[in-house]
């Protein structure tokens, strides 16, 4: 494959080959069961991810330190020494409106390092999707996934992030040492697509509190910017404490600044151009204009959270079909009522899953997200997968308070191996042979899976029969296999086993 430049992270991005791989990512030696959470926000098994450029590379800054056996994290790092919960508040005190926990519920955070602020926003109920644009330093997201905090591998590169427009409460940026200014403010662009009407981008990089000329320069070039992109600067303090401060901007809810600007730059995006459009689709320099008709999407606040999780939003009318068939509110009830039943009825009690040691949790294809917002009273969180060929209800599950991503399983995830403690996959083998091969997708599945972790299965007996015996051929043992009417349900846990052979490597 040709790379054409490093200059945009392109290295870093997504490049699948043609045929994907179907063989096994061995164990670290001397790899355990994790530690499990809340404990594990604070310290890690260091030979579960046995990466030391890290802490040799953080030590210093208190973001990863070396200590015996563990890794362990003092939850402060560079940005907040004195602790997260501190810098926490200290942002909610400078725009009281941000409201963690109710106003604002889903939030990205862009150079999340270890994604301490995530780990630490859980306690304020803010789920957090967290990135390391560059993650030069190795498998700091690996990190952040082994805590328990959310996180994916992603670049801000040449292409747009595998999210909708419009679905972020706020964006945050602490040190996260990405060029917003250059090249027309691409990248602050792309951060602009994905933020609410009404939402706020956290600013809290050295340029905002430190007078050395670079930092300066940057000021200035970041006010022209997000002043011609009509960003409302709403605050600027300093964190006396923790030695920092923070610039917070407003996303408009209205065209009326953008019509007014002298100079269209940058310019507003083409009518043509789909802001949800995200999967291998290559940044746009601009901006599109916000909604003003009162049953679009995005010209509302959701409600408070966590209201917002169980009502169908608003933009959702009966005169839309849903996905399976009602009309589009009742589809919505229908289904959350549904996993509801399921998840209380059956996969709790009767699939002999221990849900005490799980904590990562990913639906491989969800629509409404319903099997994530049952499962709300337990200390999980839930990655929803909304496959790219599937009807694209990712803004719906964003719109209740909950969060997921684009992705495409003929290809392998953008995650670490062993980063999920239950993976839940229903109706999809089933809607996926059709257009690829399913070994090399039970290959992916058991490179994400954790030692001991789970797989949930809901799909058409055929798929199922195919899915047990390729988990039996990877030693997974399957505790229930259940077929009636032609749909099955299938449970199903990842051993330590690994093949003794080895690929030569090429």
């Amino acid at each position: 494959m040709t790379l054409h430049g490093r200059k945009h992270y392109e290295h870093r991005e997504r490049h699948c080959p043609e045929e994907p791989p179907a063989c096994l990512v061995p164990l670290p030696e001397m790899y355990k069961s994790p530690v499990e959470w809340p404990q594990s926000r604070d310290k890690i098994w260091y030979h579960n991810v046995p990466h030391t450029l890290l802490a040799e590379v953080k030590g210093h800054q208190n973001w990863v330190k070396v200590t015996g056996e563990f890794l362990t994290f003092p939850g402060g790092g560079t940005q907040f020494i004195h602790g997260a919960m501190h810098y926490i508040d200290f942002i909610e005190k400078a725009v009281p409106d941000i409201a963690w926990g109710k106003r604002t519920r889903v939030i990205l955070d862009v150079g999340c390092g270890v994604a301490s602020f995530g780990g630490y926003l859980f306690e304020r109920d803010v789920l957090t999707m967290s990135f390391a644009p560059k993650d030069e330093h190795e498998a700091q997201v690996q990190f952040a996934l082994e805590r328990g905090i959310p996180a994916i591998s992603a670049v801000m590169g040449s292409q747009r992030l595998p999210f909708p427009s419009r679905v972020f409460d706020v964006v945050h940026c602490a040190r996260c040492r990405v060029p917003w200014h250059v090249e027309g403010g691409t990248l602050l662009l792309e951060l602009n697509r994905v933020l609410r009407p009404g939402g706020y981008f956290v600013w809290s990089a050295t340029p905002v509190y430190q007078k050395l000329k670079e930092d300066v320069e940057i000021w200035k070039e970041m006010s022209a910017l997000t002043m011609s992109m009509c960003w409302e600067l709403v605050s600027i303090n300093r964190d006396k404490l923790n030695s920092v401060g923070a610039a917070i901007y407003r996303k408009p809810t209205s065209n009326v600044c953008y019509d007014q600007r002298k100079h269209k730059r940058p310019p507003m995006c083409k009518t043509d151009d789909d802001p949800n459009a995200a999967w291998y689709v290559p940044l746009q320099a601009c901006m599109h204009r916000a909604p003003v008709d009162g049953a679009e999407r995005g010209t509302r606040w959701p409600e408070e959270w966590p209201r917002r999780l169980q009502v169908s939003p608003y933009w959702l009318n009966k005169a839309q079909m849903g996905i399976y068939g009602r009309p589009a509110p009742d589809d919505f009830a229908s289904d959350y009522e549904h996993w509801k039943r399921v998840v209380n009825k059956s996969y709790l009690n009767g699939l002999g899953i221990s849900w005490s040691n799980v904590r990562n949790v990913m639906d491989m294809r969800a629509v409404y997200g319903g099997f994530a917002a049952a499962l709300k009273d337990l200390k999980v969180w839930v990655l929803n997968v909304v496959n790219i060929d599937s009807p694209d209800t990712l803004p719906i599950i964003y719109e209740r308070g909950l969060f997921g991503i684009y992705h495409d399983w003929c290809e392998s995830f953008s995650t670490y191996p062993r980063t999920y403690d239950l993976l839940h996959a229903d109706h999809l083998f089933s809607k996926l042979k059709k257009r690829c091969k399913i070994a090399p997708l039970m290959a992916e599945i058991d490179r994400i899976v954790r030692p001991g972790g789970k797989l949930i299965v809901r799909d058409e007996s055929s798929a199922i029969g195919e899915v047990e015996n390729l988990l039996k051929s990877l030693h997974w043992e399957v505790h229930l296999a259940f077929s009636k009417d032609q749909e099955g349900i299938l449970s199903a846990q990842k051993s330590y086993w690994r093949p003794d052979i080895h690929v030569a490597s090429s």
